[in-house]
């Protein structure tokens, strides 16, 4: 009986000490985020958005930096997702076990460890130096689409490794093909754990500015990379993946570095939109998970 209480006290201590460690984590969260928006609120308006970076805090924009942000993020998402979900596929459905396949599961795992910074030193060596591509957008984002591969294949990997053996086994005794069940079968399935995994990668990738620094974005753009849509035909440019470009996560971090509190108010309004861009990423991701997830009939 005593056992019994001193158990059920143990229960009852982790319970508050939990509960307790993060009240005091969403209280610092929240914190920081009121003094944010309490700082940037009455900077936001519509010249803030469409206004170029400038010396003067009271005429800065952030009109170059958001759109590198949007350009980056989906170029980011077009080149890690396709590549990631089919490693992850590979290894995880096609691949024989053996001692090649465990040394890239291994460095799969330690990639997703590895500093920021050493992706962009990667970037710059490859990216920007060896295939020339300057200091441009499509090198930026397949810097930062490195850096979210792993966490893409790995979140796959576990998401695939989820689904019931049951299903493959009642798709194959119906006459599909390997691929057909992994299509239209065990992908569907997976589709949930797999858009946390996106969620996740696209959060870090949206933050991240070291890599970007290193491989040499620009701090101050004064243009907009070209746009897609071309007035020609075939209708369509990629000129822009290879203009120069910035990103919110530098722009903030160069007014942050400036000593006139105007650009601190500047750098609090970009966290702001920097947090709204994330937050509609994110809900997107979400958006799809739950909507794959009602579908699901095991």
């Amino acid at each position: 009986m005593n056992r019994k209480l001193l158990n059920r006290f143990y229960d009852r201590g982790f319970l508050f000490v939990g509960i307790f460690a993060t009240s005091i984590s969403l209280i610092f969260l929240l914190a920081l985020l009121l003094d944010v928006i309490a700082d940037g609120m009455g900077r936001l308006g519509w010249q803030f958005f469409a206004n170029y970076p400038s010396r003067k805090p009271e005429e800065a924009g952030i009109l170059s930096a958001w759109v590198g942000t949007v350009w980056v993020m989906v170029l980011t998402g077009c080149i890690a997702f396709p590549l990631g979900i089919s490693s992850a596929i590979y290894l995880e459905e096609y691949s024989s076990k053996n001692w090649l396949t465990d040394i890239i599961e291994i460095n799969i795992a330690n990639l997703a460890g590895v500093p920021s910074i050493i992706y962009g030193l990667l970037g710059l060596g490859l990216f920007v130096r060896f295939l020339n591509m300057e200091r441009s957008v499509i090198a930026g984002a397949m810097t930062l689409a490195i850096l979210v591969l792993p966490i893409v294949i790995l979140s796959t990997r576990e998401a695939i490794k989820s689904i019931p053996p049951s299903i493959r086994e009642a798709s194959y005794a119906l006459g599909a093909s390997k691929w057909q069940t992994i299509r239209n079968q065990v992908l569907p399935s997976a589709m949930p754990g797999i858009m946390t995994g996106v969620i996740l990668a696209m959060s870090r990738a949206a933050g991240e500015t070291a890599p970007l620094i290193t491989m040499g974005a620009l701090t101050y753009v004064a243009f907009l990379p070209a746009s897609p849509i071309s007035s020609e035909f075939p209708y369509i440019s990629i000129q822009g993946l290879f203009d120069a470009f910035t990103v919110l996560p530098i722009q903030i971090f160069n007014w942050v570095s400036r000593p006139q509190k105007g650009f601190a108010i500047d750098a609090a309004a970009g966290i702001i939109v920097l947090l709204i861009i994330t937050f509609v990423m994110n809900a997107f991701a979400i958006y799809l998970r739950q909507k794959y997830q009602r579908k699901i009939r095991w």
